[in-house]
């Protein structure tokens, strides 16, 4: 297995809401840096002020309330809604150090996060045709707990993934999440895990090298 080089990455976490253009602008500037070998590695945990974001299949019908700020990403994906009480992961990548697999990157980044969710005692997983990762609400029905959009720029990765720890739920109610209609949204408060981010920020973190040693191995599906 190639050396993953955790040591080499730039980690950030963020204590304070960072806006959703300046965090773009910032990860933009890093992404060409890193395709440029200039700068290191980054992956930058945060939380944003209430934001809609569009991502390049995003469809018109699909913002219904745009009472917030509205912004094209640039990443894939389509509307996805962004505020405080949700924790962002964006991951700056470069898979030409690794495996240039992108939907291995992905999956990874799946796993990522529901590895993540299992340490904290919440069930998830992937729903086939349907982006993002599940889990069973309190009513039993299947809902979004956590968000993935990427772009990959000279095989540099950019964006990542959100999950709800105890978001204003309600705010969801502006878009299609996802462009999916017939699924709600739920958080870890909503399931009785009342979590905080820096409790968060430590179970991912002690995932991390499980998911770096993926992209080592990308056609290795769990």
């Amino acid at each position: 297995m190639a050396d993953n080089h955790r040591h080499d990455i730039e980690m950030r976490i963020g204590s304070h809401q960072v806006p959703y253009r300046e965090a773009l602008e910032a990860m933009t500037a890093r992404n060409a840096q890193i395709a440029a070998g200039t700068a290191r590695e980054l992956i930058w945990l945060l939380e944003h002020p209430p934001v809609y974001t569009a991502g390049t299949s995003a469809a018109a019908a699909e913002l219904l309330d745009p009472r917030f700020d509205v912004v094209e990403a640039g990443r894939g994906g389509r509307y996805t809604y962004h505020g405080p009480g949700q924790r962002v992961g964006y991951v700056l990548l470069d898979l030409k150090r690794r495996s240039r697999d992108v939907r291995g990157f992905v999956h990874a980044l799946e796993g990522w996060v529901i590895d993540t969710l299992a340490d904290v005692g919440v069930e998830s997983w992937r729903a086939p045709g349907r982006i993002g990762i599940w889990t069973n609400d309190i009513d039993g029905r299947e809902a979004k707990i956590g968000a993935i959009g990427v772009r990959i720029r000279r095989w540099v990765t950019m964006h990542g993934f959100s999950v709800n720890l105890a978001p204003d739920l309600s705010h969801f109610g502006g878009i299609v999440p996802c462009g999916i209609e017939e699924f709600g949204v739920t958080s870890l408060e909503r399931l009785g895990v009342p979590l905080d981010f820096a409790q968060w920020d430590r179970a991912l973190l002690a995932r991390m090298d499980d998911f770096l040693s993926r992209l080592d191995r990308p056609s290795l599906k769990d």
